[in-house]
């Protein structure tokens, strides 16, 4: 499902007018969005698969509201150059993450350090920003419940690579281009 809205609620980035917005403003944004009750209720949601919709992020960033049913997940990914925030609206969602920075090129498989393994429960009203190259997976662990969550990252995801992890191991698996989640 892909879609576009624009939520009038939603005001611009608190950046100066042209400035890319940060990391801070990411993260305000999918806030405010996320208390918005009447677009996060408009989103259709899907007993099987995950939905998204688009949505107007400040200052040219890219944004998405998702819904998340029972036991989904991303899998292990990344968002490349690009900064972010996200916030859970409604239900809870779990974050796996890493600690570390890894090579943004030129590997297939990594052996990850021990103590590099993070993890966060986000439930509704809680969210993270994060910076470049950040690793993780995101889930809803619910077996009843769906989760709603906002997103946004800028500049707009140039790829998203996705990884398998068995252990410590870490292995690139797929590079995914915009053209292919639009």
């Amino acid at each position: 499902m892909s879609a576009s809205l624009s939520s009038s609620s939603v005001s611009p980035s608190a950046s100066a007018p042209g400035a890319a917005p940060t990391q801070a403003d990411l993260l305000d944004f999918v806030r405010r969005t996320a208390a918005d009750a009447e677009l996060i209720a408009s989103l259709p949601l899907d007993p099987e698969g995950r939905t998204w919709v688009r949505l107007d992020g400040p200052a040219g960033s890219e944004a998405w509201l998702i819904g998340w049913p029972p036991g989904t997940g991303t899998g292990w990914h990344d968002h490349a150059e690009s900064v972010g925030a996200f916030l859970t609206a409604s239900g809870e969602l779990k974050e796996y993450s890493l600690a570390t920075r890894l090579p943004t090129d030129g590997w297939k498989t990594l052996e990850l350090s021990e103590g590099v393994d993070r993890e966060r429960r986000l439930p509704a009203g809680k969210g993270r920003s994060f910076g470049r190259d950040h690793v993780h997976e995101v889930l809803n662990g619910s077996t009843e419940h769906h989760a709603v969550s906002v997103h946004a990252y800028y500049p707009p995801l140039p790829r998203i690579r996705r990884y398998s992890r068995t252990g410590q191991v870490l292995r690139l698996e797929q590079v995914e281009r915009p053209e292919d989640w639009q």
